[in-house]
């Protein structure tokens, strides 16, 4: 008993040092970051900005490397130990039950709060660079119910994961792991292989996790160079502000959830998902962390097969930050617009955006092309999307944390629910 506290405690230290040296990182780069944007002409703060980013692409991408493998292995090795089609429905079915009213709910949270702060409210608009918002509306223009099926439906598997499609990789291991699992005994091999194979997906996941910190650094210095971060935070104290009120709401909505399902493991889950946390925070990618997150729900004690089967899913579907922003955003532009809307207009929107951005895991900046879709559905200008691009960043810092810990939180208690059932 003794030598399994030892690894405990050998364990925990590595773990909260790289926390640690992630929130220096973060510290350094905005430091970094505002000498370079105050002390130095334009050209060379963005020159610099574009360099020092690329520290963030090189983590970001090595994450993406290992992301359709470790889905593919882990989902399919997943579905064959479930073993039946019932229980991959049963749990699929709890889960899309949760990720639905959980999206909803993020939904209402940011229509509830845009009402009662009204952000928008008594906007200049004059000063409004439109350049950047012509590359988010350029990919709104595509987007459609065919989209929608194309972006879900796999055409090749090689294909979805050449393009890192998180949900269709999901949907073609669904059919591939209940095949195997039908297949019974003659399927073994394939199945402990692809097992073996997750396994050293997931060591390789160690291995990048060491180059967090820098992706984190490079992320925020090069943010921190080009924008003037308190002129920013002046023009949209009230945006920013309500934003994070609407967030922090909605914190504690996912926090209450889960303490009335978990009770007090609730505590232990929070301490396993800090550096995610952190991560997504820092890189605002909550892809960044999903190999992470894989590892650090099953040291929580959430039975493999589950946390495979649903952290893909959730990352396509439930996406708690992104959601509560959509609806927060699209109001806002109308505010900003002078564009009234009524109740019933609003719940439609939601409706809306409940449906279209459940297809668009994987498209980056993916909440703002779903605003501007959803705005040019009802008649609110596109271009309105160049009033939030200065803050977006910052706003996706926390939209991506919050995606994090609704993720954890949805696959945690679907676990316990199947444990229970055990």
């Amino acid at each position: 008993m003794s030598n399994h506290h030892t690894n405990e405690s050998v364990e925990k230290k590595p773990r909260n040092l790289l926390t640690v040296f992630i929130l220096v990182a973060m510290l350094a780069g905005a430091i970094l970051g505002s000498i370079i944007h105050n002390y130095y002409d334009v050209e060379t703060a963005q020159k610099f900005s574009t360099n020092i980013k690329l520290l963030a692409t090189v983590f970001i991408r090595l994450v993406q490397m290992i992301i359709a493998p470790l889905v593919f292995s882990t989902l399919v090795v997943g579905i064959a130990k479930l073993g039946d089609i019932k229980a991959v429905g049963r749990i699929g079915g709890k889960a899309l039950a949760w990720f639905f009213t959980a999206s909803f709910i993020s939904l209402i949270i940011g229509l509830v709060w845009v009402n009662l702060l009204k952000p928008g409210v008594g906007l200049n608009l004059a000063d409004v660079d439109l350049t950047a918002a012509s590359e988010v509306t350029e990919k709104t223009q595509s987007f459609s119910i065919q989209n929608f099926v194309e972006h879900i439906i796999p055409k090749s598997i090689f294909e979805a994961m050449a393009m890192n499609e998180i949900l269709q990789i999901v949907i073609f291991s669904i059919f591939f792991g209940l095949a195997a699992a039908s297949i019974g005994d003659n399927a073994k091999p394939v199945i402990n292989g692809l097992d073996k194979f997750s396994h050293i997906i997931l060591k390789m996941v160690n291995y990048v996790m060491k180059f967090a910190p820098i992706g984190v650094f490079g992320a925020i210095a090069g943010v921190f160079a080009v924008k003037d971060v308190s002129d920013l935070m002046m023009t949209y104290t009230k945006f920013f502000s309500s934003f994070l009120v609407g967030i922090a709401s909605l914190w504690v909505v996912l926090l209450i959830v889960g303490y009335l399902f978990l009770g007090k493991r609730l505590k232990t889950l929070l301490q396993r998902i800090v550096s995610p946390l952190v991560i997504a925070f820092g890189t605002t990618s909550s892809e960044a962390v999903f190999p992470k997150l894989t590892e650090e729900l099953e040291r929580f004690g959430i039975k493999d097969k589950i946390v495979s089967f649903m952290l893909p899913l959730g990352y396509s579907f439930n996406l708690d930050g992104s959601m509560m922003y959509m609806t927060f955003a699209s109001l806002f532009i109308a505010q900003a617009y002078g564009i009234p809307l009524d109740i019933g207009t609003q719940m439609t929107m939601l409706i809306v955006l409940m449906l279209t951005s459940k297809g668009i895991a994987g498209v980056p900046r993916a909440s703002l092309v779903v605003v501007a879709a959803t705005c040019g559905m009802f008649n609110i200008p596109i271009e309105g999307i160049a009033l939030i691009l200065p803050i977006d960043h910052f706003c996706d810092m926390f939209r991506s944390a919050t995606n994090v810990l609704g993720n954890s939180i949805a696959t945690s208690v679907v676990g316990q629910w199947e444990q229970d059932k055990e």
